[in-house]
């Protein structure tokens, strides 16, 4: 199992930044994919940016540019910099903690953030 608690969300305006961060517990934190994820009001959730437990990286075209999801794996914290946000950026955004171990997914979310940006 693993627990995961995101932090950092707000009210910010357009042209803004933001830091969101996802504090984990419970399990190798190390060996897990991390993303974040965000819902919309009325829209599906998609993914923003994700990062493999080597360190590879990979943005939604949207945000590619103005985000930055980065992981320190002896906090066991993963973060998500948003620079020059615009008002379609607001979301509520979830972390999410993935593996696969010999045909067995495990997949882990925390509560979720909101993030508005409006002026």
């Amino acid at each position: 199992q693993v627990q995961l608690v995101e932090s950092g969300g707000g009210l910010v305006q357009p042209g803004g930044s933001l830091r969101l961060s996802c504090a984990a517990s419970g399990s190798i934190f190390s060996i897990y994919a991390m993303g974040w994820y965000r819902q919309a009001p009325g829209k599906q959730r998609e993914l923003a940016a994700a990062i493999t437990s080597g360190g590879s990286t990979n943005y939604a075209d949207s945000v590619k540019g103005r985000f930055t999801i980065s992981r320190d794996n002896t906090k066991n914290t993963v973060y998500l910099q948003m620079n020059n946000l615009k008002p379609e950026d607001t979301a509520v955004y979830y972390c999410n903690a993935y593996r696969n171990s010999f045909g067995t997914s495990y997949d882990y979310w925390g509560q979720g953030t909101q993030v508005t940006v409006s002026s």
